[in-house]
């Protein structure tokens, strides 16, 4: 099968001194991305059959997937570019819609039911429908335009989950309200409602009930409700979510790594790119607190991130994974086509070639003026982030999907770690699953205890701290960040009998990471220079590095450094580690501990001392050379 070739517009360093990427690129890259789906096409466009693992959905839905989420994508760039693009992205898509919404074709689109995959899919036709109506819709037949209408009113009275989807049902009865199609007004408001629900402050949502808190808060939960006011001409809402998505951007924009990777954390990682639509929705409904330089110089980044390193793969096909394909990334609900909800990341060609967020210079993100270091109570974070080497940092004493209990019982390693870094991902799949940014309690049997839940007890500067309870296990935590550092200080409570082992981040590369190990601490590095490291500052006797291969989404080899204490005595043991992920120097820097009575006393570089106290509601003291921080 042939597939179209992907040449990129020369690079712009004047414009965009840090990633020579403009207008031009963006649209280069989503001409290459739909000119690369047309080969898969059924008869009449109605569905795009990608290759590649079917999700539990079936290859019929997975086909309306196809259908939909391109959709999205060539209606961003039909309305950007008002309508001016080649006739027949036009006629792909006019007759993939009049083919799927007639019953009587061989590739109709299945009806909407209760709790389907195509209640999702409804979603982006909507909207893409509602960008590109001028151009699509409105030059439709009565008949054509009934049957679309008839097809995305099924969703009357459709029950969803109870999380984002709720939105779904928001933006298609807008759309029909629209066009004079059925709907129901309480549909509207009701989904609207309901996510005030899970609004806990700074422009954070949960996805749903309890600490659901990754990027579904941008992509899904800020997105659809702006756009909805977009489409309604609901003046007093959009203020509301305007409001609420400029907190949001505020600490969001230190999300991306120097060189353009996301934090890895999350569900549905695949979608890749599509970190980047919250960034764009800002600029687009006017709440963006970034300078307009900063918003593409982030985007940008991102986007020519990932196409660096292979995606789209040389069929031009994004695949189930990060960079190339790993299936472990996916869920089970993700099929050949669902890395496409990528083309929300394309949200910023409705904005016009003239807007300064395309003709200003670009302006550095935070990463590339300064060291980071950034409290999120909401979602109870810390970020950290270093400018020697750009890395990102997100220690997590918060989020952890807490109302969804995985069938197997074992905890989802894109929630309940303690830290996840743009560089790193999880170990998924293996003996090291359980090992990378892990506390965990042995028993003798070799059963380790397990982060199930998290308890958060405090989030303050450059601290945070949360427990977790195993059976007669109760671990409480408290990380305090330092540079590249986060300093981990456990308060350990088991049995006699036990070990207990901390785990650093799985490092991984397309050849193994060499390891060293000394005494008291343990690295891998890469052959570029990027290092995972460990050091035991208190109570542990002994340090590692366990290898794997296959489980990691960055790499085939990965390599995960830990300390060990051989022996719990019982009762509540403290011990302190010292965690890192960079490419500044050798091994981590030696921090002096103090352990007395409930209190540690951490002497950190630069005449810094923290000081924490642990308990039901811990805390941390900074001093500088001896006098309490002002």
């Amino acid at each position: 099968m042939d597939h179209p070739a992907f040449d990129l517009p020369p690079l712009d360093a004047r414009r965009s001194p840090r990633t020579g990427w403009t207008r031009a690129h963006w649209e280069a890259v989503a001409d290459h991305l739909l000119a690369s789906v047309a080969p898969y096409a059924t008869d009449d466009f109605a569905q795009y059959r990608l290759p590649g693992r079917p999700s539990r959905a079936g290859d019929v839905s997975d086909g309306l997937e196809g259908f939909a989420r391109t959709f999205l994508l060539a209606a961003f760039r039909i309305a950007g570019a008002g309508g001016d693009v080649p006739p027949a992205l036009l006629e792909r898509y006019a007759r993939g819609l009049v083919a799927g919404t007639d019953p009587a074709h061989p590739c109709a689109w299945p009806a909407l039911v209760d709790m389907s995959q195509q209640l999702v899919e409804a979603a982006s036709v909507a909207l893409a429908l509602h960008e590109t109506r001028p151009w699509l819709f409105d030059l439709l037949s009565p008949v054509e335009q009934e049957r679309v209408v008839a097809w995305l009113a099924g969703f009357t009275g459709k029950r969803t989950p109870d999380n984002n989807w709720v939105l779904f049902g928001v933006v298609v009865a807008q759309f029909l309200a629209g066009v004079g199609g059925p709907h129901e007004p309480d549909g509207i408001t009701g989904g609207l409602e309901r996510i005030e629900d899970w609004y806990v402050g700074d422009g954070w949502y949960s996805d749903g009930k309890g600490k659901n808190f990754d990027y579904y808060c941008g992509w899904a939960m800020h997105l659809y409700p702006s756009l909805w006011a977009r489409m309604a001409g609901d003046a007093a809402r959009q203020r509301l979510y305007a409001d609420r998505l400029g907190l949001f951007l505020e600490q969001y924009q230190h999300f991306f790594a120097a060189d353009g990777g996301p934090v890895h954390q999350g569900r549905s990682l695949t979608y890749r790119f599509a970190t980047v639509a919250p960034l764009w929705l800002g600029v687009l409904t006017g709440a963006s607190p970034l300078p307009p330089g900063r918003t593409r110089r982030i985007a940008g980044g991102v986007l020519r991130h990932f196409a660096d390193r292979g995606a789209p793969d040389e069929r031009g096909l994004l695949t189930l994974g990060w960079y190339g394909p790993f299936p472990p990334t996916a869920q089970d609900y993700s099929g050949p086509a669902s890395p496409y909800w990528a083309s929300k990341a394309f949200l910023g060609l409705l904005l016009p070639p003239d807007h300064p967020v395309w003709t200003d210079p670009e302006e550095p993100a935070p990463v590339d003026s300064a060291d980071q270091a950034l409290s999120m109570p909401a979602p109870g974070w810390l970020l950290h982030a270093t400018r020697s080497d750009g890395v990102v940092r997100l220690v997590n004493h918060g989020s952890d999907r807490d109302r969804v209990q995985p069938a197997d019982g074992v905890p989802d390693p894109h929630y309940l770690k303690f830290a996840y870094t743009s560089h790193t991902g999880p170990e998924l799949g293996g003996a090291a699953s359980g090992v990378d940014n892990h506390l965990a309690v042995i028993a003798p049997d070799g059963a380790a205890s397990t982060r199930g839940r998290i308890e958060p007890l405090a989030v303050g500067d450059r601290f945070a701290a949360s427990a977790y309870r195993d059976g007669a296990v109760h671990v409480l935590t408290a990380s305090v960040v330092h540079g590249a550092a986060e300093i981990r200080v456990h308060r350990v409570t088991a049995p006699t009998g036990r070990r207990v082992r901390d785990g650093g981040h799985a490092l991984a590369a397309p050849v193994p990471p060499e390891a060293h190990v000394g005494a008291d601490v343990a690295l891998a590095r890469r052959p570029d220079g990027l290092t995972s490291a460990v050091r035991s500052l208190h109570g542990y006797t002994s340090a590692g590095v366990l290898t794997a291969r296959g489980a990691n989404a960055f790499g085939e080899h990965s390599a995960t450094p830990y300390v060990i204490a051989d022996d719990h005595g019982g009762g509540a043991v403290i011990y302190v580690s010292l965690v890192q992920v960079g490419v500044a120097g050798e091994e981590p820097p030696a921090v002096g501990v103090r352990v007395e009575d409930g209190l540690v006393v951490l002497e950190l570089p630069g005449a810094q001392t923290a000081t924490v106290r642990l308990g039901d509601a811990p805390t941390c003291q900074w001093a500088v050379q001896g006098r309490d921080r002002p």
